[in-house]
């Protein structure tokens, strides 16, 4: 195949895979729900990191040679800094537990205001990862693969975070999955767009490579970790370590195994 029909077939996987994931786990009793959530936030933030530390920025730094490692870990600082602003301005929200404060204000207020900027926000974060997927892919088939299933393990807790905030904000069942298949055509858009400009700017690839590692960075460390240190007791902790020790080698050997 070539590297515009992995894009496209990773893009829409990555898109549809996640939101039915969600939407299946939607239909499971609140209790497994409740339960499932902590062991796949685990698992993604162990995948997130290792796909940022074994994959992205070691091909970035393959990709810039010595001269311009000083650049590319400004790159890296940059995006963090960055996406920090992005979620500050709330265009970028993520949510993995029923208690946090975009779930507090969709209980004060009753209204589908919040549900609707889930969906902004969701569009433009799909977006984005469509356009981190394409970048791996023009930089390697084998990277593309591992990037698209990182977020992929990613995206679906998220998406059961976002289908619980359109159903308390009033949207039904059925509403709330079309909304975020739509929304999930973003990252398809997002790869597209990425595959026909970054295919004239070779150059800019690694630090494209460097701000998606950036992303998942911030995504592990600022959003996700967070969440895991909600549960504070031994047994909770030990099983938290393993799941991203098996998020991180899993990764870590599809990459190997890839290539």
């Amino acid at each position: 195949m070539t590297v515009f029909t992995w894009i496209i077939l990773f893009t829409i996987l990555g898109g549809m895979l996640s939101v039915l994931g969600a939407s299946l786990v939607l239909f499971l009793p609140k209790k497994i729900i409740t339960r499932m959530l902590p062991f796949s936030v685990s698992f993604a933030t162990g995948a997130l990191l290792s796909v940022s530390f074994v994959g992205l920025i070691p091909h970035a730094l393959e990709e810039v040679g010595h001269e311009n490692f000083h650049t590319l870990s400004i790159t890296i600082l940059g995006g963090l800094m960055f996406f920090f602003a992005l979620e500050k301005m709330v265009l970028w929200r993520h949510c993995h537990h029923d208690d946090c404060e975009t779930h507090v204000d969709v209980h004060a207020h009753g209204h589908q205001s919040a549900g609707s900027l889930i969906l902004v926000g969701d569009s433009v974060h799909n977006f984005v990862d469509g356009v981190l997927i394409a970048a791996a892919f023009l930089t390697d088939i084998h990277l593309g693969v591992v990037t698209a299933l990182a977020v992929t393990t990613h995206e679906i807790p998220q998406e059961i975070g976002d289908f619980a905030i359109l159903l308390q904000s009033g949207f039904t069942r059925k509403k709330a999955i079309l909304y975020n298949v739509i929304s999930s055509f973003a990252t398809l858009i997002g790869g597209l767009l990425a595959y026909f400009w970054l295919a004239d700017f070779e150059h800019l690839l690694p630090y494209v490579l460097a701000f998606a590692a950036a992303s998942f960075i911030y995504i592990a460390v600022a959003d996700l970790i967070p969440t895991l240190h909600k549960r504070i007791n031994l047994a909770a902790g030990v099983e938290q370590i393993l799941l991203m020790l098996f998020g991180i080698g899993l990764i870590g050997w599809l990459h190997s195994f890839i290539h």
